[in-house]
């Protein structure tokens, strides 16, 4: 199961990405790839769209661990002054939401990062989270 997980994030990092901060643009990258202990790392592959200069809708991929199964979570973003607003639901329920602040650094003309604090408001904790990609 790992091998199909690291195999699609990384053909979808090959193939897409982009910044949401603009209206049309797409971006793919990696939602967060914390949440755990430092040892270990977990990433959540997340495609995106940004509706508007300022509104960006996207879905990742995530999986707990390699016995859990996978789920799509989707996500909003909204863009003021270089940060960002951030809410996420586990599929389309919205129990267990995950709220942020945030903030898009452009490392170049097609790669981003992205470190947030998300509230989790099932588990009742904050995270500190970090994301990269690509935009196109």
């Amino acid at each position: 199961m790992k091998k199909i997980v690291l195999t699609m994030l990384l053909g979808v990092l090959i193939t897409l990405g982009a910044n949401a901060q603009y209206s049309g643009q797409w971006y793919v990258g990696s939602g967060d790839i914390s949440n755990v202990a430092w040892t270990e790392w977990s990433v959540s592959p997340t495609v995106g769209y940004g509706l508007t200069d300022n509104i960006m809708v996207g879905a990742n991929l995530s999986q707990v661990d390699s016995t859990a199964d996978m789920e799509i979570d989707l996500h909003a973003r909204y863009y003021m002054n270089g940060y960002f607003a951030y809410v996420a639901t586990n599929g389309l329920s919205t129990e267990g939401m995950k709220l942020g602040i945030g903030k898009m650094f452009s490392l170049c003309s097609f790669a981003y990062l992205d470190p947030k604090v998300v509230y989790n408001t099932a588990d009742k904790t904050t995270n500190l989270q970090l994301g990269f990609g690509f935009k196109f």
